[in-house]
């Protein structure tokens, strides 16, 4: 029995000798899981500036615009990847348009895969929309068109293929849609694009040791990617050369899954002027303004001459538990974008104390109030379908949506077509930068947010606009819904057949 005995005590001590090595190993894991560059990064590229769309206005007085997705090298200032991007090989141009234009958008595929390119934020048609119903197959074309009605805003534009969203992104496929209105812009605001008043795209990347982008999820993630690398506009390490009193910087997380939550090192205050719909009633003074993936803000920062400070991503408060947070960016903290003022600065006008006036929707007048509850990938226990109409909504009525996450897992929910505005926070008001209009919003776990939204202009029984989470991973993993805008008395259709080319809106053809 000797032998028999000290094969048992042997394999026993392996046993605890791997339970111990696996609880160390966890326990390593969880405290090298905190990510912070504050203070350590050298900011040695000058921020590039997406440019200016060009177009051209048609015989039948369209604005025209021209996107072609394609692959490329990127180089993001300390190494080069294989990357996509539209009209290059990062990300894509700004696009600007002003209310009462057509737009016609030739979108140009020369990916060899099929991809979609959705604009986030814009009212618009439902098969002008570029959702999963709208592919646009390899080596085809898109034309989608459309008339731009809305306040003038900080859009953006981004593949939308069902269960290929994260990927499409984070390769890189994303650019800005600014809309400009006469009756909804403030002439003291910074306005002069690349100069005073600058897009920031702000993303995380994991890069490989071959210097290419890692696009694998890291262990314990429950959101999918999360880099350790901020890229702005397509740089890392990036400065702003600033030559007035004040700018105004458009940002825009265009991350997969990252929660940011943007100041300054000295806690100086900034003006937040607008959010994902347009312009606030007027400029609050804030320390702290946090973006979850899809959401933007503009801000306003005053700066002396010479000096030189920091756009920082403070640690965001997901309202999670110990591990959550840790592994899910909660803890994490990012120097983003140095702004370096010069040693004289132009003068600009001191910020209105209003801005545009704001009408409310009233809660009173809601045909509908719909209840949406988000739990692991799924929206009310069920997960997308493409051949499922989940909600069915009246053209020119109001309704009340109530959108609850029930777990510690950070989400965020974002409907297409309209724009929203909260009415409370577990009966609470919503606090400045959620009291305008929106089309995306962080969801704090067990906690109800009551959206309401006029849906109104566009109807189509069969062509479906989504709700859906706008943490990427969980998208693609179904936490996505349907609904359809019908006229008074009319019923839903069921989308169906062939979802590539077949679903598409606008004329497609070989490009």
């Amino acid at each position: 029995m000797r032998p028999l005995r000290r094969v048992l005590i042997a394999a026993t001590v392996a046993v605890v000798l791997l339970c111990a090595a696996g609880v160390a190993g966890v326990v390593w894991t969880f405290n090298s899981r905190t990510v912070s560059t504050a203070g350590s990064v050298e900011f040695v590229h000058a921020l590039p500036v997406p440019p200016l769309a060009p177009s051209t206005v048609d015989g039948e007085g369209r604005r025209v615009f021209e996107l072609r997705a394609r692959t490329g090298r990127h180089d993001f200032g300390d190494r080069t990847a294989d990357t996509w991007g539209f009209n290059g090989a990062y990300l894509g141009p700004t696009l600007r348009a002003t209310r009462g234009e057509q737009v016609l958008v030739n979108v140009h595929n020369e990916l060899d895969e099929e991809t979609t390119v959705h604009w986030h934020g814009m009212h618009l048609p439902a098969r002008m929309d570029g959702g999963p119903h709208q592919m646009v197959p390899a080596g085809t074309s898109w034309h989608p068109t459309w008339t731009v009605d809305q306040p003038a805003a900080t859009l953006w534009y981004h593949p939308h293929p069902h269960g290929e969203t994260a990927r499409h992104v984070y390769r890189g496929l994303a650019g800005m849609f600014i809309v400009d209105d006469p009756e909804t812009s403030v002439a003291q605001l910074p306005n002069r694009y690349g100069v005073d008043d600058v897009p920031v795209i702000v993303q995380d990347k994991r890069f490989s040791r071959n210097g290419n982008l890692n696009e694998n999820t890291p262990m314990f993630s429950g959101v999918g990617l999360l880099g350790d690398t901020i890229v702005v506009n397509g740089a890392t390490a990036p400065y702003l050369d600033v030559t007035t009193e004040r700018v105004r910087l458009r940002v825009l997380n265009a991350s997969n899954a990252r929660v940011f939550d943007f100041g300054f090192p000295d806690d100086r205050e900034f003006a937040l002027v607008g959010t994902d719909g347009g312009l606030l009633d007027k400029p609050y003074r804030m320390k702290r303004v946090m973006l979850s993936p899809g959401e933007r803000a503009e801000i306003v920062v005053d700066v002396r001459p010479g000096e030189r400070t920091v756009l920082r991503s403070f640690p965001p408060d997901l309202g999670a538990d110990t591990w959550s947070e840790r592994f899910n960016g909660g803890e994490d903290t990012f120097d983003v974008l140095q702004l370096r003022a010069a040693d004289r600065l132009e003068e600009r006008p001191e910020l209105p104390s209003r801005l545009v006036d704001t009408p409310r929707l009233d809660p009173g007048e809601a045909a509908e109030t719909r209840r949406f509850t988000l739990s692991g990938t799924r929206i009310n226990g069920d997960a997308m379908d493409m051949d499922r109409i989940d909600v069915t909504v009246t053209k020119g009525t109001t309704e009340v949506w109530e959108v609850t996450s029930r777990e510690a897992l950070q989400h965020n929910f974002h409907i297409h077509d309209v724009q929203f505005q909260v009415i409370d926070v577990d009966g609470a008001a919503p606090p400045p930068h959620l009291s305008g209009w929106k089309d995306t919003v962080f969801l704090r776990p067990n906690t109800t947010f009551r959206l309401i939204a006029r849906f109104a202009d566009h109807a189509d029984p069969e062509m479906p606009y989504m709700y859906h989470c706008h943490i990427l991973f969980h998208e693609d993993e179904g936490m996505m819904g349907q609904f359809v805008v019908v006229e008074p008395g009319q019923q839903a259709g069921t989308p169906g057949g062939d979802h590539g080319g077949g679903h598409g809106g606008g004329h497609q053809g070989h490009g």
